[in-house]
């Protein structure tokens, strides 16, 4: 009896062919990429013999130069004997504070006017409603104009307005009080930091918890030890101090306390009414994109319209909101670039200065493009990781 051995499958064939789509697809890939870096360093080398021979100096060793500009309204340490780099890393700053706060405020304000625009009671939908459509319609930068002009109309520092005390507004700005901070004040503000933040993955816990079995679970004890306890523990035991420095005027001008410069105010002011109320109507769309049966099954379990609202709707509606509300928070980031209408010092006005002043306006002109899309990139990243995150998973 012959026993016969079994065939061997046929070896699979390893040969590269661009009738395969994905080695086709790849193939023109890297075609287009090397396309567009020879492009770009066919532009660069152009450029760079320009320059060259228009005997024009290139590269970024001025940063390492003394600058010589005066900032007024800086948050770190800088005098005009400081590097151009210094400079820069001011004006980053400066653009900075005007997005990040810019972005929470504007999200806050503008959620509450979209939520006021779908309010049963007639005048707080016909106020929102107002608010939205007038400062939509009204360019930003004319916006800008109308509130640097205002602030520049307020009384002088002798005659500023005082509406509580300690609180000066002038045309030199709003002037507040401040508590100094040293190293005990930061670690104690850190600890309050993280106790919200663990506190927050604690409530969301006891919430999902609730929504499974019905019982309420107080969420005050945990408040109070993350919240209180814990941060005033650490600013006992560093011994931080959290006196209060009230602004005096003195002369002409005030001493002590936060003064607010008026470019800043006023640039900060128009962004965010501008941008809230774009948000609004984000908001109230994403919550009109839930349906109504949501509103309904929350009714039918005696759930509050608050809570339905914050704790069932908003969740849902937030996988309507986010897209777009980047588009927002991106707009608001770059509008900042406005600043220079009003003479506040943010990375374009010191960009434009410093060229200005060497002639690296490549270099300056890069600076800033980098910039703006260092930002921008971050915050794009941030929300799409957030808009993955909530989701909707289907089953």
């Amino acid at each position: 009896m012959t026993t016969s051995t079994p065939k061997r499958p046929p070896s699979r064939s390893w040969r590269l062919s661009l009738d395969d789509p994905r080695v086709a697809g790849l193939f023109w890939q890297i075609l287009v990429v090397g396309i567009a870096i020879a492009i770009v360093a066919w532009l660069w080398s152009n450029a760079v013999h320009n320059l060259s021979v228009r005997r024009i100096s290139t590269g970024f060793a001025f940063l390492g130069r003394e600058a010589g500009m005066p900032i007024s309204d800086s948050w770190i340490d800088y005098t005009p004997k400081n590097t151009y780099l210094r400079a820069f890393i001011v004006g980053l700053v400066n653009t900075l504070r005007v997005a990040v706060i810019g972005i929470v405020l504007a999200t806050v304000i503008g959620t509450l006017v979209g939520i006021a625009r779908l309010s049963t009671n007639w005048l707080l939908s016909r106020l929102a409603a107002v608010y939205v459509e007038v400062l939509r319609d009204l360019p930003l930068l004319l916006q800008l104009l109308f509130w640097y002009v205002l602030m520049q109309g307020l009384p002088a520092a002798r005659q500023a307005w005082k509406p509580v005390e300690g609180v000066f507004l002038s045309n030199r700005g709003l002037i507040l009080p401040s508590v100094p901070l040293h190293e005990a004040n930061l670690w104690t503000l850190l600890a309050l930091i993280v106790g919200l933040v663990i506190f927050f993955i604690v409530r969301r816990r006891l919430i999902a918890q609730q929504m499974l079995d019905g019982r309420a679970r107080p969420a005050w004890p945990y408040a109070v030890g993350l919240v209180v306890a814990v941060p005033a523990l650490v600013s006992v035991l560093l011994g931080a101090s959290w006196g209060i420095t009230l602004p005096e005027l003195r002369g002409f001008n005030f001493v002590g306390g936060l003064t607010v410069a008026p470019e800043y105010f006023a640039l900060l002011i128009a962004l965010v009414t501008y941008t809230s109320a774009f948000i609004a109507e984000i908001v109230r769309s994403g919550i009109q994109a839930v349906p109504r049966g949501q509103w309904d099954a929350a009714k039918a379990l005696g759930l509050k319209k608050s809570f339905a609202l914050q704790h069932i709707v908003l969740p849902q509606a937030l996988r309507v909101i986010i897209p777009p509300m980047t588009s927002q928070y991106l707009n608001l980031t770059k509008n900042s670039s406005l600043a220079v209408a009003v003479g506040y010092q943010d990375i374009v006005s010191i960009a434009n200065t410093t060229l200005n002043q060497t002639g690296q306006a490549i270099e300056s002109i890069a600076l800033i493009m980098m910039v703006f899309l260092t930002v921008s990139l971050g915050i794009s990243l941030f929300m799409n990781w957030y808009n993955a995150r909530i989701a909707l998973v289907e089953r």
